[in-house]
């Protein structure tokens, strides 16, 4: 590494601690000021508030990295400029794009960094923040254990297979209590198999207790009982726990029809579609938007290094609270361009790509051209 690119790096990193930890007190102290008194209520201790927090931060870092990579990039640009090392940098002759790889490195880290966190920690943070939230209080007598769902149903419409009850479903081991599960075979005869409890053990699943029913093909006949047995293997079953769970995630979240979020990872979008191959045009467009804002999402943190390089780095004596006043501004923008961009690919205006890649693009693209405009 060249002794400029250290310098650089050096210069930009310091401001960027700065600004990641400003913005983290600021949303802890908005937060705690919020949430305090609910949180006393629930009887949590120091330490339990502490965790609460400390259980949130990978989603708060995803929120804060392009704002905090921005604010640090115009500033560390701006006072570059002020004190003319860009004029001098490049009368040495270094373009102006050979001295900024350094920060289109850090760009491109970060965001692999926030493509981790949101794919990888941010899609539990909530509940693990939440079970914190509940520790001290004495569950009610019919409420469902940790990690228990009750009264699930799915369609898995690419098998052609309906779970229309499960009593209770274990999102963390896969078991089930009281399954019911019912499909049609080649000739039309419908079979439905219902048991006591069900697991999902070396990736088949299997039944206890169970009850297999069968349906003669267009008749009105009551299904037969045709097999009772205490175990039942079932390795044609292509649902998967990973699967299940998509649905529960993609259902709830489809329920609120909320465009502007991408919480959802990008596996359990995939599986969600394993499992639902017929979707409707409305909900099809809303789930494809989904996938493709969350891929793009992460990438601000390198799109906000090409937009920031033609503004940071021009020529002239300014003040450095320029560039802060710029960082406000151009995200800002990028911010309502992408609720934008992310409501009308949901409601099917623009195609599902478009809805979630076109802020990234137009502003990427005019970072690009801004930059080779520099003089």
């Amino acid at each position: 590494m060249r002794l400029l690119d250290r310098y650089l790096l050096r210069e930009l990193l310091v401001p960027l601690g700065y600004c990641l930890s400003g913005f983290l007190l600021l949303i802890f102290a908005g937060r705690l000021v919020n949430e305090l008194h609910g949180l006393q209520e629930k009887m949590l201790r120091t330490g339990d508030i502490a965790l609460f927090y400390l259980v949130q931060v990978p989603e708060f870092l995803v929120m804060i990295l392009p704002m905090a990579l921005l604010l640090a990039l115009l500033y560390t640009l701006t006072n570059h400029a002020r004190h003319h090392e860009i004029t001098a940098i490049r009368a040495a002759g270094v373009s102006l794009w050979r001295m900024c790889l350094p920060y289109v490195v850090v760009g491109f880290g970060l965001s692999l960094l926030s493509f981790a966190l949101n794919e990888f920690y941010v899609p539990d943070s909530a509940d693990q923040a939440e079970a914190i939230r509940n520790r001290r209080v004495p569950p009610a007598p019919d409420a469902p254990g940790r990690n228990q769902i009750r009264d699930l149903g799915f369609n898995n419409t690419g098998s052609h297979r309906y779970w229309p009850h499960i009593a209770v479903y274990n999102t963390k081991t896969g078991e089930m209590l009281k399954p019911d599960v019912l499909w049609t075979q080649p000739d039309g005869s419908q079979v439905y198999l219902r048991a006591d409890r069900a697991a999902y053990i070396n990736g088949v699943w299997t039944f206890y207790n169970a009850s297999k029913y069968l349906g003669a093909a267009h008749t009105n006949s009551p299904p037969v009982l045709v097999l009772r047995t205490n175990l039942l293997a079932m390795p044609e079953f292509s649902e998967t726990p990973e699967q299940i769970n998509s649905e529960i995630k993609i259902s709830s979240s489809m329920s609120l029809k909320a465009a502007k979020k991408t919480d959802v990872p990008v596996l359990a979008i995939l599986n969600y579609r394993r499992l639902h191959s017929n979707l409707s045009r409305s909900d099809s467009a809303w789930l494809d938007t989904k996938l493709q804002g969350r891929l793009a999402t992460p990438w601000t943190c390198l799109v906000v290094v090409l937009i920031a390089i033609p503004f940071g780095a021009a020529s002239g004596r300014r003040n450095v609270y320029v560039g802060v006043a710029g960082s406000v501004v151009i995200f800002f923008t990028y911010w309502v361009m992408q609720q934008v961009c992310l409501a009308l690919g949901t409601g099917s205006y623009v195609p599902p790509w478009l809805g979630g890649w076109l802020p990234n693009l137009a502003f990427g693209l005019t970072g690009l051209w801004l930059t080779a405009r520099v003089r």
